[in-house]
């Protein structure tokens, strides 16, 4: 058992892409993790192939590091606001945080809701200010900006005193001045910093095991793993415990194996004490917010809450005609199955079977989030079909109000002019502007929360791929009225067969392609965007008629442009009210949620005619 004066938990919290992960890689390489010879990758914390792939993190983890004698165990968070369970789970572990903040971005949306989280709690800060090698760095200026922020967040005179730190973390060096920090070797500063001034683990109050679920894992060899912090007491190998489960159950369980975090690695261990960060296996009923108690007196802990979830989806069973033909697990009961199994390890989002057996709502933070399900779904070798993100509306006072969300820009000043009118036309308003020199501007609107499905595209466009845009959840409105999504309509596939060049020569005069010459295409199966705003019948099937007779020299050359390819979250973004996103191990396709052309006519006829009469 390590004392608990001998022990420091401290979480990274930071906005997306500040380099939370790449600091954890040199401080496990500084402080002797890795062997001299050892290969080891970058960002060695983000383990998930989508995380590795999108360049984020998805999942909190955990870690442990060994500097003057003293356990560092190091909690990686994701900053990205969709995965806010992740983020509220990682700091109940900890007793410190480590902010980290861009010398040039400065504090951003997501840089305000993890440290909102941390004062809220109490928990000490060490500021980092990363990349000041960055030629637009502004060290100084963001410093001052990070003041600010702990003032709007109303931190105490205690948090506020907080050491500063300034970091190249790809060069894993640090010191306290930024000059220093070009000419540092190490990290050396930062370690200093958090044993200095995160403090251990409180004592625990009572003599008594005591222990929250903050986390959920598995080992093929010894099943179900609760990872939490030891409140108080001891828990040992062997040890009788009690799962104080929801609604005041009580189910008896054993200690078969406990372990602490030595680098990367979980090492078994006899015993461990307050403050210490454990995996228990043994326990196969239970879940996050569970606590571990003694059975002698067995006292619950105040369980997890997180935000309240956003964006809502419906993930149905795949019914297209390609159905089964590259999924392994295809049917409702698979679905179903799978889903629950995410709510169960995820606190922040929820499963809610429909009116239909085949179709299951899920509710999250926000697209990306629940985007990531299904790319984690995909993979694992389920098909299924998805509908459009839809926002989750509250009725207070007998009026309908939507959840808004606060959206910082940051871009070129020739871009501004677009990005407002385009926000305009979501129902955004303008908050804030300012300039950031160079060239540059941050604004920030208050815009609903279904604004935002679709806008990440233009704003890449409109910027010229140079903006970064990041989003908050900012409270509810009063329903803000009719958002129109998408102007433009689709061109639809009429028959089952193969794409033809010769279709697509005449159908990209119509629109943007999503299908290349080759591709398998069925009735109802969205195969491009229209340039006008109706939806478009095509035989993209068609080929050319061939006669006996040769015209000298006049065979056209069909020349196509590239098709456009869309990734998951993107499709999910175009699709429209009436439209889903069919996902395989192998395919995206887009396609309509009734296929028959006929019932999509009664289906628009018979909306026209509701409208004409409620006008």
């Amino acid at each position: 058992m390590t004392p608990r004066e001998q022990i420091r938990n401290v979480a990274i919290v930071a906005h997306v892409d500040h380099g939370k992960t790449t600091l954890v890689d040199f401080m496990l390489r500084q402080a002797g993790v890795f062997r001299a010879n050892e290969q080891v990758v970058e960002r060695v914390m983000d383990s998930n192939d989508l995380e590795r792939e999108k360049g984020i993190t998805i999942l909190a983890k955990n870690t442990a590091v060994t500097y003057q004698g003293v356990k560092i165990n190091i909690v990686d968070t994701p900053g990205h606001a969709d995965f806010g369970g992740e983020v509220e789970r990682a700091l109940r572990l900890v007793d410190g945080v480590l902010l980290l903040v861009d010398a040039a971005e400065g504090p951003l949306p997501q840089t305000r809701f993890v440290l909102s989280k941390a004062l809220s709690m109490g928990l000490p800060s060490v500021l980092v200010v990363n990349k000041v090698d960055r030629q637009d760095a502004r060290a100084k200026e963001v410093l001052d900006l990070v003041y600010s922020l702990y003032i709007d967040l109303g931190a105490n005179e205690r948090q506020i005193d907080f050491p500063v730190i300034y970091a190249i973390a790809r060069e894993g060096k640090a010191a306290h001045t930024v000059q220093g920090a070009f000419a540092a070797e190490s990290l050396k500063p930062l370690f200093d910093a958090i044993l200095t001034h995160v403090p251990p683990p409180p004592a625990g109050e009572r003599e008594t095991l005591q222990m929250l679920v903050d986390n959920l894992d598995y080992d093929d060899y010894v099943g179900r793993l609760a990872i939490g912090r030891v409140a108080s007491g001891l828990a040992r190998e062997g040890m009788a415990i009690s799962v104080l489960r929801e609604e005041g159950k009580v189910v008896p369980a054993k200690i078969v194996r406990l372990y602490a975090y030595d680098g990367l690695k979980r090492v078994e261990v006899k015993d461990a004490g307050p403050g210490e960060i454990v995996c228990i296996a043994g326990a196969e009923e239970i879940g996050i917010g569970d606590t571990i108690a003694d059975p002698a007196a067995p006292e619950a802990l105040p369980r997890i809450s997180v935000e309240e979830p956003t964006m809502s989806m419906v993930f149905k069973v795949n019914d297209g005609p390609f159905a089964g033909r590259e999924g392994k697990y295809v049917t409702s009961r698979n679905i179903r199955e799978r889903l629950y199994r995410e709510a169960y390890r995820n606190v922040s989002i929820r499963v809610e079977d429909t009116d239909t057996p085949d179709a299951f709502k899920v509710v999250g933070r926000g697209e990306l989030q629940l985007a990531v399900i299904v790319e984690n779904m995909r993979r694992e070798g389920y098909e299924v079909t998805v509908s459009n993100p839809e926002p989750i509306l509250k009725t207070v006072e007998g009026e309908v109000h939507e959840p808004m969300e606060l959206l910082v820009c940051d871009l070129p000043d020739d871009g501004v002019g677009g990005v407002t009118q385009s926000m305009g036309s979501r129902k955004g308003r303008m908050v804030d502007m300012q300039p950031l020199g160079s060239g540059r501007t941050r604004l920030q609107f208050r815009v609903p929360a279904r604004g935002l499905i679709g806008f990440r595209g233009d704003f890449l466009t409109l910027t010229r791929g140079e903006g970064i845009m990041s989003s908050q959840f900012d409270g509810y409105e009063p329903w803000q009225g009719k958002i129109e999504k998408r102007k433009s309509g689709a061109i639809v596939a009429d028959r089952i067969g193969d794409v033809v060049a010769y279709a697509c020569f005449y159908a990209q005069e119509r629109g943007a392609l999503f299908v290349r010459p080759g591709d398998k295409v069925y009735p109802g199966m969205i195969v491009g965007e229209h340039s006008h705003d109706n939806d478009l019948d095509f035989n993209i099937c068609k080929e050319k008629k061939l006669t006996n007779i040769r015209a000298a020299g006049r065979d056209e050359n069909v020349i196509l442009t590239p098709p456009r390819e869309l990734s998951l979250e993107a499709a999910l973004e175009w699709i429209a009210e009436d439209e889903l996103v069919e996902v395989t191990p192998q395919s995206i396709r887009l396609r309509k949620k009734f296929l028959d052309p006929t019932a999509r006519y009664k289906i628009e006829r018979d909306r026209k005619r509701g409208q004409a009469e409620a006008s």
